[in-house]
């Protein structure tokens, strides 16, 4: 029997771990913590079928100097940490050239058609369907001009990927969310994406799938991880466990570990944070306030908000001044009550350089295999792509062209 340790309990560990228990192999899922509280835990729960652009970073002078300044809420710096930033943005810059994006988008396109067909075999073996609703997200825009050109943008994908959206007026807009104020211009909702009322408890839904299907979870540090003369092994609480291979599902933290075997892969790490709120008034469906740069989501705890970048050190203590903005922005548009916790949940989302996701083989080391840097999206792309390494894994012909996505391109 082939044996895998899978070092990550987050959507994209959990669900590799579950692909490869589905081919026969024999896995132990190792995390420091339970399964779904770091990176899966803290996203808008939305499974984006209709996200079929990865987001290149802005190059037009006038959006980058908005940036500079401080007057944007998509995206903040700290200037002390952008040194350490200042590799990984360039090259980020030189791949979103327009020609480049194309390409990026034609690999990243593959993985995100098969979002949600992968996620709904999971959710039904998981017994999970209670955490979903199958009904998109609205994308609201408080400028006329700027929903024009979402709305060309929108044609241009449902012409090149088929992706389905209804343009709402202000009328409709709030009669679909009679909560909502009403005198706003308008909102695509986007009528393909799933919505999940608690991201880490479907992860977690996911991860007692695979341990009811005979998978063992271990608590153990990543950083222990070793070549031996058969494979590979990890320490855990329960002592050390060895496997022919091992699987890199750290999110964020990566990269860190796999620089150990000398493979250094770039990331711009856009931190984010949330908060619930309780009290006010609901929403029927997430709602994306571009303008302002947050999501907000009716969830099991609440209202969540959820904020745009943030680019700072990985151990900067919490500045949630873009989590203050959006809340401020929120409150103009429905009444949204009072904070849940005492302090703001925050978390890393892993951005390659050139916008996908690492996936497949470690070139120089046998048995050593891949699976991180899917920036905004590693909850709803984490079924996808661990269907495709394993199939990998396993010898399997493989769903999608896997080249884009190897390790040794960096």
């Amino acid at each position: 029997m082939h044996s895998a340790i899978v070092l990550g309990g987050g959507m994209v560990g959990v669900s590799t771990a579950l692909h490869l228990q589905r081919r026969g192999w024999s896995v132990a899922l190792v995390d420091r913590k339970e399964p779904g509280r770091e990176t899966s835990y803290g996203n808008a729960g939305i499974i984006q079928s209709e996200a079929v652009r990865p987001y290149p970073m802005p190059r037009d002078p006038a959006t980058l100097a908005r940036i500079a300044m401080g007057r944007t809420n998509d995206v903040r710096y700290r200037l002390a940490s952008l040194p350490q930033h200042a590799g990984p943005l360039l090259r980020y810059w030189w791949n979103s050239t327009p020609e480049r994006h194309r390409e990026a988008t034609l690999a990243w396109a593959r993985l995100i058609a098969y979002a949600t067909a992968e996620h709904d075999t999971l959710i039904r073996d998981a017994h999970a369907d209670n955490l979903i609703r199958r009904a998109g997200y609205r994308l609201l825009h408080r400028d006329p001009v700027a929903l024009e050109q979402a709305i060309a943008v929108a044609e241009e994908n449902q012409r090149d990927f088929g992706v389905q959206f209804r343009v709402l007026d202000g009328r409709e807009l709030a009669k679909a969310e009679p909560l909502l104020r009403d005198d706003l211009p308008g909102a695509i909702h986007w009528l393909g994406p799933w919505t999940v009322s608690d991201p880490g408890g479907l992860v977690s839904a996911y991860a007692g799938l695979f341990e009811r299907l005979g998978g063992t979870m271990l608590h153990g540090d990543a950083q222990t991880l070793a070549q031996t003369t058969s494979g590979w092994s990890v320490d855990t609480t329960g002592g050390r466990i060895d496997a022919a291979n091992v699987v890199v599902t750290l999110g964020p933290w990566s990269p860190q570990l796999l620089r150990k075997f000398g493979y250094r892969i770039p990331l711009v790490r856009k931190r984010g944070y949330h908060m619930h709120y309780q009290g006010g008034r609901s929403l029927d469906l997430p709602l994306v306030d571009t303008a302002n740069g947050y999501a907000m989501a009716p969830m099991a705890k609440g209202i969540r908000i959820t904020t745009g970048a943030e680019l700072t050190s990985p151990d900067a203590p919490a500045t949630p001044i873009q989590l203050g903005y959006a809340e401020t922005a929120a409150r103009e548009l429905i009444e949204i009550g009072s904070r849940v916790e005492p302090e703001p949940w925050f978390g890393t989302r892993p951005c390659t350089t050139d916008m996908l996701p690492v996936l497949g083989p470690a070139p120089r080391h046998r048995g050593l295999w891949v699976n991180f840097g899917h920036g905004h999206q590693g909850f709803t792309l984490g079924p996808a792509t661990a269907r495709v390494l394993a199939e990998t894994m396993n010898g399997e012909a493989s769903s999608v062209d896997t080249s884009p996505y190897r390790l040794d391109r960096f």
